[in-house]
C-alpha cells in the first residue's frame, strides 16, 4: 500500500525545515518544496535553501529547475508534485510537502481553473502604466474589474495584481469568477500548520530579524551584486521581487547612484526584516482560510514533539 503524502505548512521563520528533517530521521521520506522561490538557481541565501548538507540527508525536489530569468506558476507546481508523488511512494518513502507558498498549497488541494497562459506585451504595458501610477492606483483600478480579488491583495502586490489585470483584460471575466469555474480534483491529504499562536507576534519578529540579519551575514548582498552581473535580470522579475532580493536590488541601486561603493546595511536590515514581517503576515491569513489543517504553535518550547505526535496520530 502507498504512504500517504504529508503537508507540513507555516509562515517563514517558524521551523518547518527542523521539523521535515526530524521526520525524515524517523522514516524514509522524500521532501517537495513548496516555496516559489528555491526553484530559482543561483538564489541560495536569501532564499534560505537547504544546505548542502541538508540536501545530502534526505532526497529534495523542486529545488533548483530554473533560471532566475523565468518564471514557475502555481499549476506547474501542481502538474510536478502530482508527477513526482507516485514515483515517490513507488520507492517506498512518504511525500512531504514542506514549504510557505500558500498559493500552490491552496492549487493543490482546490485544484485548477483553466486560466489564460501570460501575455508578455500585455505585462509590459502593465509595468509601464505602474511606473506612471504606481501599483496601489492598479489595484484600485482592479477593483473596480474584480472587487473579490482586489480585497484580497495588498496595494503593492504586484505580481499578484498584474496577474488578475491580465486575466480580466484578456477573458472579459473576473479572475475571481473564473476560479468558481470548472476546476479539476484537488488531493485531501493531511495538512500540519506550524504557525504562531495569535500572543506570539514578538517571538516572531524577533526570529525574523535575526534570521535576515543572519542572511546579510551571510553575503545576501554578495550574492544579489553576483545576480545583477549577470546582466539578464531586472528588478521586475518574479525571481528579484522575492523578499530580501528587492531590497538588496534597491539598495544597490541607491548606492551607485550616490557613487557609494556598499549599499547601507542598516536600511537593508530594516527593509529586509520588515518585507519579511510583511510576508508572514500574509502567510498566516492563507493559512487561517485553510480549514482542515491541524495547528501547532511554533512558539511553544514543545513544538517539534507536537508536530511528530501529531504526524503519528495521522497514520
Amino acid at each position: 500500500m502507498s504512504v500517504r503524502p504529508l503537508c507540513l505548512a507555516g509562515p517563514t521563520g517558524c521551523g518547518k525545515t527542523a521539523a521535515a528533517l526530524a521526520l525524515a530521521r524517523r522514516e524514509k521520506v522524500e521532501i517537495i518544496s513548496v516555496d516559489s522561490a528555491l526553484v530559482y538557481r543561483g538564489m541560495d541565501i536569501g532564499t534560505a535553501k537547504p544546505s548542502a548538507a541538508e540536501l545530502a540527508e534526505v532526497p529534495h525536489h523542486l529545488i533548483d529547475l530554473l533560471e532566475p530569468t523565468q518564471a514557475y506558476s502555481a499549476a506547474q507546481f501542481v502538474r510536478d508534485t502530482l508527477a513526482l508523488v507516485p514515483q515517490i511512494q513507488a520507492r517506498g518513502a512518504r511525500p512531504l510537502l514542506v514549504g510557505g507558498t500558500m498559493l500552490y498549497f491552496k492549487a493543490l488541494f482546490d485544484g485548477l481553473s483553466e486560466l489564460p497562459q501570460a501575455d508578455a506585451a500585455l505585462r509590459a504595458d502593465l509595468d509601464a502604466r505602474a511606473d506612471r501610477e504606481g501599483w496601489p492606483a492598479l489595484h484600485a483600478w482592479l477593483a473596480t474589474l474584480d472587487p473579490a480579488t482586489a480585497a484580497r491583495l495588498a496595494p503593492m502586490d504586484s505580481q499578484r495584481i498584474q496577474r488578475a489585470l491580465e486575466v480580466c483584460l484578456l477573458t472579459g471575466e473576473p479572475m475571481s469568477a473564473l476560479y468558481q469555474r470548472q476546476r479539476s480534483a484537488g488531493v485531501d491529504w493531511p495538512l500540519i500548520s506550524l504557525e504562531p499562536g495569535d500572543q506570539a507576534r514578538a517571538w516572531l519578529h524577533q526570529r525574523l530579524g535575526e534570521r535576515f540579519a543572519q542572511m546579510i551575514r551571510d553575503g545576501l548582498v554578495d550574492e544579489v551584486r553576483s545576480l545583477r552581473a549577470r546582466g539578464d535580470l531586472t528588478p521586475d522579475l518574479p525571481s528579484m521581487r522575492c523578499v530580501g532580493y528587492r531590497q538588496a536590488w534597491e539598495l544597490l541601486d541607491e548606492a551607485q547612484a550616490l557613487g557609494r561603493p556598499e549599499p547601507d546595511l542598516a536600511a537593508l536590515q530594516e527593509r529586509g526584516t520588515a518585507a519579511t514581517r510583511q510576508l508572514a503576515k500574509r502567510q498566516i491569513t492563507w493559512l487561517r482560510s485553510m480549514p482542515a489543517r491541524r495547528v501547532v504553535q511554533a512558539e511553544q518550547p514543545d513544538a517539534l514533539t507536537a508536530v511528530m505526535t501529531l504526524i503519528e496520530d495521522l497514520r
